[in-house]
């Protein structure tokens, strides 16, 4: 077998289709949690803290010199990330325990008794005939 073959293979098990989909599905959620949090959640929790954008929050090691660039801590970053992280774990956990609750009602609902077979039904016949037959 060549190495093609097996590389292609591989790359249509379901397990490798289905987890790129997953990639590509969590990074497309990721954007649009990280807007929410940038562009609708934030503005108002900087404006009822007195206008602060935690982006802006750095710790300055050294100045700007020249044309070498400043050197920063960049903590309010980090605390940004910190806020996507909660809301996308929090959104990812909502999805999870709705998809459980539906779960839990499936397996609630039982099942309908199975369909009986021949011998069962000619029986059943037998008995009906032997109960009109007494009365």
């Amino acid at each position: 077998m060549s190495m093609i073959s097996e590389f292609k293979k591989f790359a249509m098990r379901g397990n490798v289709v289905d987890l790129a989909v997953a990639v590509v599905i969590g990074a497309a959620f990721g954007r649009i949690v990280t807007s929410f949090v940038n562009d609708v959640l934030m503005p108002p929790i900087g404006l009822l803290l007195g206008g602060v954008d935690f982006t802006e929050f750095i710790w300055t090691l050294q100045e700007a010199t020249g044309e070498a660039a400043a050197v920063t801590v960049n903590y309010g970053m980090f605390i940004q990330h910190i806020v996507d992280f909660t809301i996308i774990a929090f959104a990812i956990f909502m999805v999870i325990r709705a998809f459980e609750n539906m779960k839990k009602r499936e397996e609630t609902i039982p099942s309908p008794p199975p369909e009986p077979n021949a011998e069962e039904k000619l029986l059943t016949e037998i008995r009906d005939l032997l109960k009109d037959q007494k009365s």
